[in-house]
C-alpha cells in the first residue's frame, strides 16, 4: 500500500464532506443509511455516531460482538481528538514507522484505536462536531462504508435545499 495515495484520498474526502449543519436528524439519516447497507449485505457491524459528549445513533447488527462496540468507541475517540479520519491517523503513524501509537502520542490503546472506520463530521466553517464510526469489517471497508453513507446523505440534503 502506498500511504501517500491513500492519505491524499482521505484528505480529499475530509475536505469535500462538510455539512452546513449537523443535528440528531442528520445523524439518524446517516445511521439509517449505514444500517440499511449492513442489513442488505449481512455485514456484522456496529454503527455509532456521537459528539464528544452524547451518542446520537447506535446499532449493533447481527454477527457483531461487544468488542466491536469497544473498537467503535476507541476509533471515534481518535477522530474526536485529532479531527481526522481514524484511518488517516493510523496510516500516518505507520508511514512514520510507528506501528502501534500509544501514550507517547497521547493515544493510549485502551482508549484510542488508530484503525479505519471513524470519520469526522465537519461543518463548513471547519469545526468537527461529531464522529461517524463503523466497526466489524477490515479497516478500509469500515472507512469506505462511512464515507459512502455520508456522501449519500449530503447529496440527498443538497437536493432538498431550495
Amino acid at each position: 500500500m502506498i500511504y501517500e495515495d491513500v492519505l491524499e484520498r482521505i484528505a480529499a474526502e475530509e475536505a469535500r464532506l462538510r455539512f452546513d449543519a449537523f443535528d440528531e436528524m442528520i445523524a439518524w439519516l446517516i445511521g439509517q443509511s449505514l444500517v440499511e447497507k449492513a442489513r442488505a449485505e449481512r455485514l456484522p457491524v456496529v454503527v455509532n455516531i456521537r459528539t464528544p459528549d452524547a451518542t446520537l445513533f447506535h446499532a449493533a447488527l447481527p454477527g457483531s460482538a461487544p468488542i466491536n462496540d469497544d473498537w467503535a468507541r476507541r476509533k471515534s475517540n481518535v477522530t474526536l481528538r485529532c479531527h481526522r479520519a481514524s484511518y488517516a491517523i493510523g496510516l500516518d503513524f505507520r508511514r512514520q514507522g510507528i506501528p502501534s501509537p500509544g501514550a507517547e502520542q497521547s493515544l493510549p490503546p485502551e482508549d484510542f484505536a488508530t484503525h479505519g472506520g471513524s470519520f469526522p463530521v465537519r461543518l463548513r466553517d471547519g469545526r468537527v462536531v461529531a464522529a461517524v464510526t463503523v466497526s466489524g469489517l477490515p479497516q478500509e471497508d469500515d472507512h469506505d462504508m462511512v464515507v459512502k453513507a455520508m456522501e449519500s446523505v449530503m447529496q440527498a440534503l443538497s437536493v432538498q435545499q431550495p
